[in-house]
């Protein structure tokens, strides 16, 4: 079996001149080597492709390959995400992971809490922000939550998201719409525990491999751009709620083969969704997928050869082992 893999590379994009912002989402090159030797320990020939600029011409001249496995998360616009998707699929290129559909609805979390709401899964109420003058909109008690609507990796959110005034409010918005160039998600401030879950497979077909806590101390969020916190697996009875509404959130947007939903309790311990990850951080010791899946007991190898057979068994392929 011959598997493509895409991917955004740190290294490429820093030698091009973006800074470290720009590129904390992208992977770095032990990240690359580990999945792929991950891939080859499941009897598959990998076949570097990068980007979406280098997977587009390679599509044109007639490559294909049994399976893509998707890494890349685009640099440019609120559909980044969607973008290798997009072209695979216009193709007819079997690959692992989420459609375009579900790609751009996940980065785009307003997007996302709108399909939670539909579902009737809790999230906290929210306004969209997208100029200064939209502020007189935002009627939600303080504390606030805020952050850029389609950015990942925690990029954005610091201490200073958690808004306790209309002057911190006004501050923090002008900040990020200045800085981001992309309209703010004000959101209810949930005081309680923050949760990421772990999932794999597909539809009726998806399980949890485990709830694991974010211990952030004395800080009032997590935001992994600037600093990752220590987590450990739970199973108590509010883990288990929170296990439940992310396997609803799960396939409520349509996920595929591997992912991490996350959550944050309210006052009372009841879970609220966050966001969803449907290309999620793979980097082995550092990431929390790969990091709760150890804990689990689950090796890293083992993972990656898990969301390789799902996405063999959505295609009906051979996973070559």
């Amino acid at each position: 079996m011959r598997v493509g893999f895409t991917y955004d590379l740190r290294d490429h994009y820093q030698a091009l001149g973006y800074n470290s912002e720009e590129i904390a989402e992208f992977d770095y090159l032990d990240t690359v080597e580990a999945v792929e030797s991950a891939l080859n320990g499941q009897g598959v020939a990998v076949d570097r492709i990068g980007t979406v600029l280098d997977l587009a011409p390679r599509l044109v001249a007639g490559e294909r390959w049994d399976l893509v496995f998707n890494m890349a998360v685009g640099l440019h616009g609120a559909g980044r995400e969607a973008q290798v998707p997009a072209l695979l699929d216009a193709w007819q290129q079997p690959y692992a992971f989420s459609d375009p559909l579900t790609s751009a609805i996940c980065l785009h979390k307003v997007t996302t809490k709108h399909v939670f709401t539909a579902h009737g899964l809790p999230t906290a109420p929210f306004v969209l922000v997208e100029a200064e003058s939209d502020l007189a909109k935002v009627d939600l008690p303080f504390p606030l939550m805020a952050k850029p609507v389609h950015e990942g990796n925690s990029k954005g959110v610091s201490p200073a998201s958690r808004i306790d005034s209309p002057e911190a409010l006004r501050e923090i918005c002008c900040q990020l719409l200045a800085r981001f160039r992309q309209p703010v998600l004000i959101e209810s401030f949930l005081p309680g525990r923050e949760m990421t879950v772990g999932i794999l497979g597909t539809g009726d077909n998806a399980t949890s491999i485990g709830v694991m806590e974010k211990l952030l101390g004395e800080e009032p969020v997590y935001f992994k751009y600037d600093v990752g916190f220590p987590g450990r697996l739970v199973n108590d009875a509010e883990a288990l709620r929170a296990q439940d509404v992310a396997l609803q959130a799960w396939r409520a947007v349509g996920g595929r083969d591997g992912g991490r939903i996350d959550l944050r309790s309210d006052a009372h311990g009841q879970p609220h969704l966050l966001e969803v990850n449907p290309f999620p951080g793979l980097r082995p010791g550092y990431a929390d997928l790969p990091v709760m899946s150890e804990l689990a007991g689950i090796p890293f190898a083992e993972l990656i050869g898990r969301m390789l057979r799902s996405a063999c068994e959505r295609w009906e392929l051979s996973d070559g082992s």
